[in-house]
């Protein structure tokens, strides 16, 4: 058995299943670490991130725990002979299946520590119960109402987005402020988008290249400019899930083009390759992008945090108050510059606004999304927003 191996990638079947590479960055000097991993589907791949923090007191505190393999149990054990044992576990979200399927094989595997976890715990498609996640009840405890009480909070302050109730289930996320390093901790609900793909999505370039392509008779050269194609697209298909720029050819020529395609394997899904994409495709990702600007992705946009913006931007003024150097995300860029008025202005799309306010993001590009959200709501699915345009 490798070190990369994950044995219970069952769980949550997606790629790279049962393999998964770990990579480590110190992003403050014997301070704050991150580890990021792969995850994705179609070959629509993007970091999944933990990042571990030392503590004052001794030992260290993990945020958003990812799969512990073993090469990151022992990325993890190199900072735990240096630093003191792992004393506590965070758990950030509410409804992310991704994150919480980790968080109790990891705590296992760090028998000491105690894990907090973000209220309301949910998750889609199946209510999982969390003893069925292998959280361990001796040693788990919800966030309480006051952070203040915790036992690390002389150095790390906590504050708690909702839970935003979504109808069939709860949003929610835990920011995590230290201190020390001046660094704010969020999963999902700030990004920003590097022109370049990150180093773990390098380590394996067929993703990429997967994507980079034009038509499925093409052989994609492994090159940079190949690689920054792919993942440009990629970035467009994980935010959009199909941006205006991207159509799809009809099944049957699909199929038919794959019985002609010489690389018909498992891997290359069988020839199948129904994307066509404009020739200006890429005027939608340099909006998306904005400069690496960071922003609060277009799902969360468009299903989540219109349905409690004035709770949303409550969050966004406490969080604000800290002074950060750096934001890091469970996704995408990290380590972000970012300033207070930037973070911000992030949530913006939040208030009201008249009709000479440009969108944040282009209309067009977020019209599945919209549709998506239409007609949740006309099923009563989830409840309607609550934003004015």
């Amino acid at each position: 058995m490798s070190e990369y191996s994950w044995n219970f990638w069952f769980t949550l079947p997606i790629y790279p299943y049962g393999q998964r590479r770990t990579l480590r960055r110190e992003v403050v000097r014997d301070r704050l670490w991150t580890f990021d991993q792969l995850q994705g589907i179609f070959y629509v791949v993007v970091p999944i991130r933990m990042t571990v923090v030392k503590l004052d007191a001794g030992g260290l505190l993990v945020y958003a725990p990812i799969a512990p393999t073993g090469e990151c149990l022992r990325l993890l054990h190199e900072l735990v002979a240096d630093h003191g044992p792992v004393r506590y576990i965070i758990h950030p979200t509410v409804s992310g299946l991704e994150h919480k399927v980790f968080v109790g094989p990891f705590a296992r595997a760090c028998p000491q520590a105690q894990v907090y976890i973000a209220p309301q715990q949910w998750s889609f498609p199946l209510n999982l119960p969390l003893s069925w996640l292998g959280l361990p009840g001796d040693r788990t405890r919800v966030i309480p109402d006051e952070p203040s009480q915790l036992p690390f909070a002389d150095q790390c302050a906590l504050e708690v987005l909702g839970p935003i109730n979504l109808g069939t289930g709860w949003f929610g996320e835990v920011a995590l402020y230290d201190r020390p390093s001046r660094s704010l901790l969020l999963t999902d609900s700030l990004i920003a988008i590097p022109e370049d793909p990150p180093a773990i999505v390098q380590l394996d370039s067929f993703p990429l290249l997967f994507h980079a392509k034009d038509s499925p008779f093409d052989r994609v050269e492994d090159t940079p400019e190949n690689r920054r194609k792919g993942w440009k697209r990629i970035c467009l298909f994980a935010s959009y899930f199909r941006p205006s720029v991207l159509e799809t050819a009809p099944w049957g020529q699909v199929i038919r083009d794959a019985f002609k395609v010489g690389d018909r394997s498992r891997k290359n899904y069988f020839g199948l390759y129904p994307f066509q994409w404009t020739d200006d495709w890429q005027r939608s990702f340099e909006a998306l992008r904005g400069n690496g600007r960071p922003l609060v992705a277009p799902v969360l946009q468009q299903l989540i945090l219109n349905r409690a913006p004035q709770e949303t931007l409550d969050w966004v003024e406490r969080v604000s108050q800290w002074h950060c150097d750096r934001l890091i995300s469970a996704h995408f860029q990290s380590p972000i510059s970012i300033t207070k008025e930037q973070f911000c202005q992030a949530f913006a799309f939040l208030k009201s606004q008249d009709l000479w306010t440009p969108a944040p993001l282009p209309n067009i590009d977020l019209q599945l999304l919209a549709e998506i959200d239409q007609v949740l709501c006309d099923r009563g699915i989830v409840p309607p927003s609550k934003l004015s345009r």
